[in-house]
């Protein structure tokens, strides 16, 4: 350590300024949130939001699911797998091409997101009943330009840590 001491005042700065630790103190009161209005359905958040992305007409790739859901392909592998367990979804592989994977929902993972989505409602327009100003649209415009501003440099972050 070079004794270079960060200031009280920085630390006030950041605790004001920073978009990372703002969006993730929301993501975090949310996910709680959306997890007490799901828990009856023995899901959480992240599963109810998982198994929405799977209700499509034709499975989607890992690939294509990772995307949407801005995760990478071992995390999403590995919040699949409770799911795949349950006997919600199947992963199987790409009829076109054997080297990709395919994931759907089964009719149990139809019939519980059928189930959880009104409670998933409720909870979610309760919470836009709060939001004024801004309104909820603002509010998601706003997420979405920071995801795609932090979106692209992802693929750059490996090549600009330093040793």
């Amino acid at each position: 350590m070079d004794g270079v001491k960060v200031s009280f005042e920085a630390t006030l700065m950041v605790r004001d300024r920073c978009m990372c630790l703002h969006a993730q103190r929301a993501a975090r009161v949310l996910a709680r949130r959306f997890d007490l209005a799901l828990r009856p359905f023995n899901l959480t958040n992240e599963q109810f939001s998982l198994l929405m992305s799977l209700n499509r007409p034709n499975p989607a790739t890992i690939g294509q699911l990772a995307t949407l859901l801005g995760a990478d392909r071992t995390t999403l592998t590995a919040a699949l797998k409770p799911l795949v367990r349950e006997g919600l979804a199947v992963i199987e592989p790409d009829t076109e091409d054997r080297r990709s994977r395919r994931v759907g929902l089964t009719a149990a993972g139809h019939a519980r997101l059928g189930q959880a989505l009104p409670a998933w409602l409720a909870m979610h327009n309760a919470l836009e009943a709060t939001m004024h100003d801004p309104t909820p649209e603002m509010t998601r415009q706003g997420l979405n330009l920071l995801a795609a501003w932090a979106g692209p440099n992802e693929k750059n972050l490996n090549q600009e840590r330093t040793p």
